[in-house]
């Protein structure tokens, strides 16, 4: 059963890598623990507060970044939640882009919004990962931490609601959840992802020098992936 139904996910050639969009400076941390945590296991102090600028914690001795949440209006939000509640829990995931092109949207934005930062992507056999973590995937239609430009334009609204579990792919069908492989914009995997170096592929940065040993035979400059068709 699960593995038909990662098949179907990942059939499509743009689809078979999930690609997480992180800091360079993170991934010391990334590689000494082998995993990638929520932000909420990192930090969980005041759950569904809004971050309005990066936070730097310290884990265990080591330094991570987490990043702001952006101001989502309020006429986004479901009635049946709130922003408090709606924070809580994206921060309980972690989150990849299913395509590169959705990958590519963040990297530019986030390249102009913060000119000085360093950025990295890591690249995933989707397949692989999505295989071993599969009872705690969850697939949205929709860019859940986004803030739209033109809110009522919007034909949906935000809720925890708009995660679909790996397992109901293709039995749940509404207009909130994606019924399709073509529709799925995001994917998340609550609270962690472990033995990451099992399913990485490829680390895109610049920088070489600040790349973890570990995966200096995975490193690929950012400017390839900018490059990659879209």
């Amino acid at each position: 059963m699960k593995e038909t139904i990662v098949a179907d996910i990942t059939k499509p050639k743009s689809r078979r890598c999930l690609y997480h969009f992180t800091r360079i400076r993170n991934l010391p941390a990334m590689a000494h623990f082998d995993t990638l945590f929520s932000s909420y296991m990192l930090n969980p102090v005041l759950p569904g507060e809004r971050r309005t600028s990066a936070l730097n914690a310290i884990f265990k001795e080591q330094a991570i970044t987490i990043n702001a949440h952006l101001r989502i209006p309020d006429s986004m939000i479901d009635p049946s939640t709130s922003q408090e509640q709606f924070r809580a829990c994206i921060d309980r995931h972690v989150f990849f882009w299913p395509t590169l092109k959705d990958c590519q949207k963040m990297l530019t934005t986030y390249a102009r919004r913060e000119p000085l930062e360093g950025f990295a992507v890591l690249e995933f056999d989707a397949s692989a990962l999505l295989l071993a973590h599969y009872s705690e995937v969850k697939l949205s239609k929709y860019d859940s931490g986004s803030s739209p430009r033109y809110p009522k334009s919007c034909s949906y609204k935000k809720s925890p609601e708009m995660f679909l579990p790996l397992n109901s792919f293709k039995t749940v069908k509404n207009h909130l959840v994606p019924t399709k492989a073509s529709e799925i914009r995001e994917v998340v995997i609550e609270d962690q992802v472990t033995f990451i170096s099992h399913y990485l592929q490829a680390v895109y940065a610049n920088h070489r020098e600040e790349i973890p040993a570990r995966w200096e035979s995975l490193v690929k400059p950012l400017a390839y992936l900018q490059q990659e068709n879209m």
